[in-house]
């Protein structure tokens, strides 16, 4: 018997799959505890409509996160740390701050964890921030860091 999963099920198979199963673990597990329905024309074809449709989508993030990152390259954000004597920091420049700074300045909704901060910032200067937006988009920002 012919089911399709509606959620994942461990050893057999991710949610929206096409799997043969015998038909008592069909009747008996999966349908019953609603992991997947029978395989039949109309299902199939609704299925295949969704893949569609989820495509579609996945589609038109990318090309938003591609048309963002290219806004993104052209801005700056400016933040400010404290330099003592000496002239060394007290702190560093976080990723909290940069989403702030960001949200403030260019209005845009950054996610500290998405901000890839290989060293922290801890000197005045001009920066470039990557930022991914999208697994295979990643943004650049400038980050310009001045003294107090």
């Amino acid at each position: 018997m012919e089911v399709i999963l509606l959620e994942d099920v461990k050893s057999l198979g991710k949610k929206g799959e096409l799997v043969k199963v015998n038909e008592g673990y069909a009747r008996n597990f999966l349908l019953k505890k609603n992991l997947g329905i029978e395989a039949t024309a109309k299902n199939k074809n609704d299925l295949k409509l969704q893949k569609q449709h989820e495509a579609k989508l996945a589609k038109e993030k990318l090309e938003a996160a591609k048309a963002f990152a290219e806004e993104m390259k052209e801005k700056s954000i400016t933040v400010s740390i404290r330099i003592g004597s000496g002239g060394r920091s007290f702190g560093s420049v976080s990723t909290k701050e940069l989403a702030v700074a960001a949200k403030e300045q260019l209005g845009y909704e950054l996610d500290k964890k998405k901000m890839v901060l290989q060293d922290p910032i801890k000197s005045p200067g001009i920066f470039t921030l990557p930022i991914k937006l999208h697994p295979k988009v990643t943004g650049e920002l400038k980050v310009i860091v001045k003294e107090v």
